[in-house]
C-alpha cells in the first residue's frame, strides 16, 4: 500500500516528481563518475545538461555540478527522461472529486505511478498535467494491466485517515474476473474462499503460494457462465479481504482458473517485450470499492463505468 510522498528538494516538473538515489560505498571521485557508471545508457552530456539546468540535487537541496564531490551515504534526487515513450490510447475517467480524494476509473496498460519504462504515460502524471493537484498521491494500486477504480489522496492533512481504511479492512473491494468456466474442473465448486500464504517467487515480479500461516483470503462466486468458441467462460465475482500483490490473479490459478489473457500465472513464458500491443487486455476489473469516510462519516460507494463482456473473442488456453 502506498501512503505518503518524501518531501524532496527538487519541485515536480510536467506532473513528474524527481528520482532518488542513495549513495553506496564506493571510490568514485564525483557524483557524476557515480552516475555514469550507475547509469551506463544515459551520456556524460545528458548528465551534464542535467546539472547546468539545476535538475540534480542532493537531501539539502544542493545544486550538483560536474565537479560535485561524491559524498557516501547521501540523497541524489534527479528527473527521469525517457526516449519514445510507448503512448498508451486508452484513457482514464474522473469518478468523483473533493478537497481531500479523486476517484479515477483506471483503463487496462495504463501504469498507476511512474516505473521502468513508462513515465508520462501513467495515471498520475497525466491527472496531474490535466490540472489536479501535485499533492495527488494514490492510496493504493492496480497492476497496469488491470483496470477499474482507484482512490487518491488529495490533501497530505487528511491523507492518514484515509491510508488507515486501506491498514485496517475498512475498505469494500469488489473486483470481476473472466475464467474458465467451473465445469470445466471437476471437484471444484463456487462460491468458495481462497486462504493462503503468498511471498515472492522467481522471476522477482512474480508472486507463489507456500506452505505456512495464511496471509491472504479471496472470496470467490460465479455470476454466470456463457460459451467464448470451444471454451465455456465464467464471470467471476472476488472479494478480496487481504490486499497482496497478484492475489487475486494467484488465487484464481491456483484453483485452476487463470484469468483470461493472463501472461504470469500460472506459468510465466518469456515473451518479447511489446508494449505496442494492447490486443488482449487481462480481464480484470476493479469493479468497485466502497467505504464510511472518516471526515464525514457519509458511506461512499464508486463503480467502474466498465465491464468485462462474456461473449468476446479473447483467447485462452484451458489447462
Amino acid at each position: 500500500m502506498l501512503v505518503t510522498a518524501l518531501k524532496t528538494p527538487l519541485p515536480i516538473a510536467n506532473g513528474v516528481g524527481p528520482s532518488s538515489h542513495w549513495l553506496p560505498a564506493g571510490s568514485w571521485k564525483s557524483v557524476l563518475d557515480f552516475l555514469k557508471e550507475r547509469f551506463p545508457q544515459v551520456d556524460v552530456a545528458t548528465w551534464t545538461a542535467r546539472m547546468s539546468r539545476g535538475e540534480v540535487a542532493d537531501e539539502s537541496g544542493l545544486r550538483l555540478n560536474p565537479e560535485s564531490p561524491y559524498r557516501e551515504g547521501a540523497c541524489i534526487y534527479y528527473y527521469r527522461e525517457l526516449e519514445d515513450e510507448i503512448k498508451i490510447p486508452f484513457k482514464e475517467n474522473v469518478l468523483y472529486e473533493n478537497d481531500d480524494i479523486l476517484v479515477v476509473d483506471k483503463p487496462h496498460f495504463l501504469p498507476v505511478v511512474p516505473a521502468g519504462r513508462f513515465l508520462q504515460e501513467t495515471l498520475l502524471v497525466r491527472l496531474r498535467q490535466q490540472g489536479k493537484p501535485n499533492s495527488l498521491v494514490p492510496i493504493h494500486r492496480l497492476d497496469r494491466e488491470t483496470a477499474g477504480v482507484v482512490l487518491f489522496s488529495v490533501n497530505p492533512k487528511t491523507r492518514g485517515r484515509y491510508t488507515s481504511l486501506f491498514r485496517e479492512r475498512k475498505v469494500q473491494k469488489l473486483y470481476e474476473a473472466l475464467a474458465a468456466a467451473p465445469e470445466s474442473r471437476a471437484g471444484i465448486s463456487f462460491p468458495q474462499t481462497r486462504c493462503s500464504r503468498i511471498v515472492r517467487g522467481e522471476p522477482f515480479f512474480r508472486m507463489q503460494e507456500v506452505e505456512g500461516e495464511p496471509n491472504s483470503e479471496t472470496h470467490i462466486e460465479v455470476v454466470e457462465t456463457a460459451s467464448s468458441g470451444a471454451c465455456s467462460v465464467g464471470l467471476y465475482r472476488l472479494h478480496p479481504v487481504t490486499g497482496k500483490k497478484h492475489q487475486l490473479r494467484l488465487h484464481l490459478a491456483a484453483l485452476g482458473f487463470p484469468v483470461v489473457n493472463d501472461k504470469i500465472y500460472p506459468n510465466y513464458v518469456r515473451e518479447p517485450n511489446n508494449d505496442n500491443d494492447f490486443s488482449r487486455p487481462l480481464k480484470l476489473l476493479a469493479r468497485s470499492i466502497a467505504f464510511k469516510d472518516p471526515l464525514t462519516g457519509r458511506e461512499c460507494y464508486f463503480e467502474s463505468g466498465q465491464s468485462l463482456c462474456l461473449s468476446g473473442d479473447d483467447r485462452f488456453d484451458p489447462l
